[in-house]
């Protein structure tokens, strides 16, 4: 089944009565769960903490599973990260998918939490080793280049799984995620690329006994309104704020228009093998957000 999320259509800031109507406005609309991002300190001192952010949002609203997408979990000790999804999961049991990635596009970010970013891959890999099993409630001896443990446990263990999709562009990142993880989450690629990516999971997870339905997902930038040059405008303006990048690097990966023009883009992404769909949706002037993806999502389906 194919599932439809979004960002929170609010400024961060907002109090837990706006927070929680805007979450209520979406369920009713028919979004399938909530998006939220994670930095620690991105191109000069922005961010929000995805995983206090998944809690605050679990806590606003009954039903709506929550994706982060992605958390920076190799700037995180893998301990504490199971204590906190272990935490989150008593709250909220089986609402949470935890997308996790590299980052990179701010390596001063990666240097200000402390983390060499030449050795960010090798210490997503130790941290996708121990996660599974300390998650599990498994008592781990480890003795890696980075992380140490002797004989830890984390309990309880999470009422049920905590499903982990792990994002990034490169082979490495993707095998990476055949061998660790229930999904892959791409960005920035074509749908040829997808394909191949997805076939390149199934090939790096072939010797794995145990996997859980599997949950290819893809996060998508894109403008929603029905002039196509103002929807271009809306997401444009709002990409090169937070990338400090120009937008037509982008571009090509990018939809704008009417929510079928958007809904035909993702169709693309759907027939080789994503599942989920992460949309980073920007509206043009006069469209609401909310009813403007949750048209996309009306669209898709149809399809």
């Amino acid at each position: 089944m194919t599932s439809v999320g979004m960002l929170v259509p609010i400024e961060p800031g907002a109090g837990p009565a706006k927070v929680a109507t805007a979450l209520a406005t979406m369920a009713d609309a028919g979004i399938d769960h909530v998006v939220v991002g994670d930095h620690v300190s991105f191109f000069g001192g922005y961010g929000f903490d995805g995983l206090v952010h998944a809690t605050a949002v679990s806590m606003l609203h009954p039903t709506l599973p929550v994706h982060t997408g992605v958390y920076l979990l190799a700037l995180r000790h893998p301990v504490l990260v199971a204590r906190q999804l272990s935490s989150l999961a008593s709250f909220a049991p089986g609402r949470l998918v935890f997308g996790v990635g590299l980052g990179g596009e701010d390596r001063h970010e990666v240097e200000s939490a402390g983390v060499d970013p030449r050795t960010r891959g090798r210490r997503m890999e130790e941290c996708l080793t121990l996660l599974p099993q300390l998650l599990a409630g498994d008592a781990v001896t480890f003795h890696g280049e980075f992380f140490d443990l002797d004989d830890v446990r984390v309990l309880p263990p999470p009422p049920q799984p905590v499903p982990i999709v792990v994002g990034g562009r490169s082979d490495a990142a993707v095998r990476r995620a055949g061998r660790r993880a229930d999904g892959w989450l791409g960005i920035w690629v074509s749908p040829e690329r997808y394909e191949r990516s997805v076939a390149l999971f199934d090939e790096a997870g072939t010797d794995r006994v145990e996997r859980r339905p599997l949950r290819h997902a893809m996060t998508v930038w894109c403008g929603i309104g029905s002039e196509r040059d103002a929807a271009r405008a809306a997401v444009a303006t709002a990409m090169e704020a937070l990338y400090q990048t120009p937008f037509e690097r982008f571009e090509r990966y990018v939809p704008y228009g009417p929510p079928e023009v958007v809904a035909e883009f993702l169709e693309a992404y759907r027939q080789k093998g994503c599942t989920t769909f992460n949309l980073l949706a920007r509206p043009a002037p006069g469209q609401d957000l909310v009813e403007g993806v949750a048209a996309v999502r009306s669209a898709l389906m149809r399809r």
